[in-house]
């Protein structure tokens, strides 16, 4: 699949529910389901910067695209990064640098986020970017 068309999927699944407690609800068990960092990539150099709680993210290029696996010490900061797993990963680095991210706006993410967890979200999308760009150097 696509980037945009998990993004669709996404935004689809959202869509089902009628209020923000179930969003959130819906966030947490997507945290759940995330692929975990090994323990050896908890490390500082992995932290995302600007985020309240910890949020470590770990890339990885496999053949020609890149693989993320992320944790986060609180669980809705996990469910949120475990979204931008699933839309980003396995996907090519170059695909990733162009990727939108309108689909955040669309299912009202940012607009029901604490301004402190809104400002983690732009820096983990920021982060995800920043290492599609560091790795799409590595295969040119």
């Amino acid at each position: 699949m696509t980037i945009s068309e998990i993004q669709e999927e996404i935004v689809d699944e959202f869509s089902m529910f009628d209020d923000w407690m179930q969003k959130y609800e819906y966030i947490i068990d997507m945290g759940k389901s995330l692929p975990l960092i090994e323990e050896q990539y908890k490390v500082d150099d992995n932290i995302i910067k600007g985020c309240q709680s910890k949020v470590w993210v770990h890339a990885e290029l496999e053949g020609d695209k890149l693989v993320f696996t992320a944790d986060s010490d609180a669980i809705i900061t996990k469910g949120i990064i475990s979204v931008l797993v699933r839309a980003f990963s396995n996907q090519k680095p170059q695909d990733i640098i162009e990727a939108n991210t309108d689909f955040i706006d669309e299912i009202g993410l940012k607009e029901h986020l604490s301004p402190t967890r809104a400002n983690g979200l732009v820096s983990m999308v920021k982060q995800l970017k920043l290492y599609a760009v560091a790795y799409q150097t590595q295969l040119n």
